[in-house]
């Protein structure tokens, strides 16, 4: 009988790696939203990580979180780290690649609560007064992830962090425009 039980349960462990494994590698996750303020003042407060405290939605969960700056602010090369409590966790951003009103590119390192190295990105698409801002996220699962993805959904999990940061982008970004 326990031999028996013991065999089922190898299967069921070994059904449910491949499972997992079975999983997509990449992932994305993306956001937009119209901003009416030129591209050259949105981009202003993303390209800093001085000023992403005004919008960033993860800024106001730890209000004894540490952070610190590394490099020249606004100019490739420039990171961010942070630690904090269990809602933002530990990590950094590298700026990475930076086109003035296009494109932020960021190399985004998780540390805690689990490690991940992903891509962020920020695109700027001017139309007159008002720009376009898609703010994504992409990277490879790998096995843990891809676990996790079995009862998490990234996209939901943090697209709805990426529309509360653009909602409060929009907010500050209107208000500069506005002076």
């Amino acid at each position: 009988m326990f031999k028996k039980v013991l065999i089922v349960l190898v299967v069921i462990i070994a059904a449910l790696a491949v499972i997992i494994a079975m999983q997509p590698a990449d992932f994305r996750v993306s956001r937009s939203m119209t901003i009416a303020a030129p591209a050259a003042t949105v981009f202003e407060q993303v390209n800093d990580f001085h000023k992403w405290d005004g919008w960033s939605p993860w800024a106001k969960l730890d209000p004894n979180m540490k952070q610190s700056h590394d490099g020249a602010p606004a100019v490739v090369g420039a990171s961010y780290s942070w630690s904090g409590n269990d809602q933002v966790g530990e990590g950094r951003m590298t700026l990475t690649e930076s086109r003035p009103s296009e494109m932020i590119r960021i190399k985004l390192e998780f540390l805690k609560p689990f490690t991940a190295t992903n891509t962020a990105e920020f695109s700027f698409k001017p139309d007159g007064n008002q720009t376009t801002v898609t703010w994504s996220m992409f990277g490879t699962n790998n096995f843990m992830a891809k676990a996790f993805g079995l009862f998490m959904n990234m996209d939901k999990l943090v697209g709805s962090d990426f529309e509360k940061g653009l909602a409060q982008l929009k907010a500050v970004a209107e208000t500069i425009g506005k002076q």
